[in-house]
């Protein structure tokens, strides 16, 4: 049987070789791989994603220690000194004699025996003078500097430095590489935040309050869904700043709303519960198996006034033309907000990806303007860093259609707390 080593050495070849999702391929291998602890899968979700948050700095520092570049190996091989690089610099419980060892058995074990010694040696190296290697110098070469020390592509960096000064440009970057919060939204149509907290705290969960009385951040748990408290419903989760989108729309009781992009439902949720399981909301979604998730989700938390059905954004549906009280366009777009959840974002997205979906987020913004009632509100959001995606987007709405913005912010990610998104709010003006 593999080890949580091995395991997470094979999920990291899928997900950097194959190009899998790692959020999908860690689910899938948690639950298909029987007879793992908590500890374990614990310890495999750490690996993979501190990898991938730091793959470019920790493959710098494996080649600065290998005539052969990382990136040119035996994708297996370069999986293991990856993970076992990170265990070394970065997992403080990790005896450093156990990450070299266990990285020299598994080799072995997977038949590579003649490159044993190499990955051995590469590894003692690391542990022994991983800290002295140079990075670029930051005054003079500051896209090479921040791209290796917090593990951005370059066109990333250029990117942000258009956008803010190299000050701010660094503490996205710096925060992105921090492990995330999870942040839980409270079903109060079920329970309240503090009784949640003690279901919480009795399940062995660490718990405490959010930034409002909705929210709670929780860790110190592997598998959520095996939670007493989630399959009874009592919440589901959201980052806090997602969920500004949902505080925007203000739902009120009997609202009609329609959620233009809604999978995987944590926004339609929110507002149920604040229009207390009452009103309707078209929960949208072109996937099927995204429309699924959706209708599970609400089945948990017993909501009955969400809709969810196949239906693409992009497209009139005539028969929602001036019917919606408020609607949401939470819109598909690069990401570049919530890398710390999702790192290989950083490594999937090219530059035209931004003018690409910033030119799907106005088709979308176009179709969703003709559904909301005179008076009523429109709210766009992203979880991008992307004026284009954002500022841009939300300015050639209010010049090109019969809006008024009302607001607009862009919330960036911050330490211990949200991920990076932006709101801006909408009134459609009377015909």
């Amino acid at each position: 049987m593999k080890n949580e080593r091995e395991i997470s050495a094979d999920i990291l070849v899928q997900i950097i070789k194959s190009g899998a999702y790692n959020n999908i391929i860690l689910r899938k291998t948690l639950t298909s791989e029987t007879g793992l602890s908590e500890t374990q899968k614990a310890f495999i979700t750490e690996n993979v994603n501190g990898v991938l948050r730091n793959l470019i700095y920790i493959d710098y520092i494996i080649d600065s220690f290998s005539k052969l570049p990382a990136n040119k190996m035996k994708p297996f091989i370069a999986a293991v000194l990856r993970s076992a690089a990170y265990q070394i610099m970065f997992m403080d419980k990790v005896p450093t004699f156990a990450a070299c060892d266990e990285a020299v058995k598994i080799v072995k074990r997977r038949g590579f025996s003649n490159l044993s010694g190499f990955v051995n040696g590469v590894l003692r190296n690391v542990a022994k003078n991983s800290k002295s290697v140079t990075l670029p110098y930051k005054n003079t070469h500051a896209v090479e500097y921040l791209s290796v020390k917090y593990s951005y592509p370059k066109w990333i960096i250029e990117h942000f430095l258009t956008e803010y000064d190299i000050e701010k440009t660094e503490e996205i970057c710096a925060i992105s590489v921090m492990p995330s919060k999870v942040c839980i939204c409270v079903n109060n149509m079920r329970t309240s935040r503090g009784e949640l907290l003690n279901r919480l705290q009795k399940e062995g969960v660490i718990a405490e309050n959010g930034v409002d009385e909705n929210l709670l951040y929780i860790k110190g748990t592997g598998d959520l869904s095996e939670l007493s408290v989630f399959k009874e419903g009592l919440f589901h989760i959201i980052d806090e700043n997602a969920v500004k989108a949902v505080y925007a729309l203000e739902p009120s009781k009997n609202d009609i709303v329609i959620d233009m992009c809604a999978a995987p439902g944590g926004k339609s949720f929110s507002l149920a519960y604040l229009m207390e399981n009452t009103g309707k909301i078209y929960a949208n979604d072109i996937f099927d198996h995204k429309i699924n998730l959706i209708k599970t989700g609400a089945k948990r938390l017993g909501i009955e006034n969400i809709d969810a059905q196949i239906d693409d954004a992009a497209v009139l549906n005539e028969a929602f033309l001036n019917y919606a009280d408020k609607v949401l366009v939470d819109a598909p777009c690069t990401g570049l907000g919530i890398i710390r959840k999702k790192p290989d974002i950083k490594y999937r997205r090219t530059s035209l990806d931004i003018k690409n979906l910033a030119k799907m987020q106005r088709d979308i913004l176009k179709t969703a303007a003709q559904y909301v009632k005179p008076e009523g509100i429109l709210v766009y959001s992203t979880c991008t860093l992307s004026k284009a995606e954002n500022e841009d987007n939300a300015g050639w709405f209010k010049d090109n259609h019969s809006f008024e913005l009302l607001s607009s912010e862009t919330f960036l990610p911050k330490a211990g707390g949200g991920d990076g998104f932006f709101v801006a709010k909408f009134r459609r003006k009377s015909d």
